[in-house]
């Protein structure tokens, strides 16, 4: 059950997929409440390295890739280590301590099952393909897209507009009849290189 707060969000949302042929949802964030649990994986990620994380920088890099996050922590601490080897450890730590918790955020999930048959749908992703099928099948979506970009699908991720043009080329959609749903400025701005519409879920 939604509360009336959520769903004057979905209605508001509902209103603004209207015009689009086909919906392109971010998970982490955007259909997923898990942020926090993400934040606290690279924490835990970075403390076997010696590093005290400030987690404000996955805030900044909301819908990078792992390993582009991890190399900005290098940068930002000063740390050279292996950024592969990092994401796969934080991505365990992930899995094996928080993954089963994640909660969807309930107006937008419930904006992609009500379109399912009506829209073509596409999940495009920072997070690896592993991580992000255990998520979307936890938060009760895993059959519900026809198409799903992530972390290595293409040369560049957000905030490049590839990811967004590889979706919906796997949609036979033109770009600019695609709707992006978001919750970070990365995402967004890839949207807009694509010729997308966009939204934001967390500013409605």
């Amino acid at each position: 059950m939604m509360t009336t707060e959520e769903i004057t969000k979905y209605e508001k949302l509902s209103q603004i997929a209207a015009p689009y042929e086909a919906l392109l949802f971010d998970v982490d964030g955007t259909l997923a409440d898990n942020i926090h649990a993400h934040k606290a994986a690279y924490v835990a990620t970075a403390t076997e390295y010696g590093i005290d994380l400030d987690d404000n920088l996955i805030d900044e890099t909301a819908g990078w890739p792992t390993v582009a996050v991890a190399r900005e922590i290098t940068i930002r601490y000063g740390k050279e280590f292996d950024i592969e080897l990092f994401s796969k450890r934080k991505s365990a730590i992930f899995i094996e301590r928080f993954i089963q918790a994640t909660q969807p955020i309930s107006y937008v999930r419930q904006i992609l099952i009500d379109h399912v048959g009506l829209k073509r749908i596409g999940i495009v992703s920072g997070g690896s393909r592993s991580t992000l099928n255990i998520t979307l099948d936890v938060i009760g979506v895993a059959d519900k897209y026809e198409t799903l970009v992530c972390a290595g699908d293409t040369e560049k991720g957000k905030p490049s507009a590839q990811p967004f043009l590889l979706a919906a080329k796997h949609l036979n959609v033109d770009p600019t009849k695609c709707l992006v749903f978001e919750d970070g400025d990365p995402g967004v701005q890839g949207a807009i290189a694509a010729g997308m519409g966009w939204v934001r879920i967390d500013q409605l």
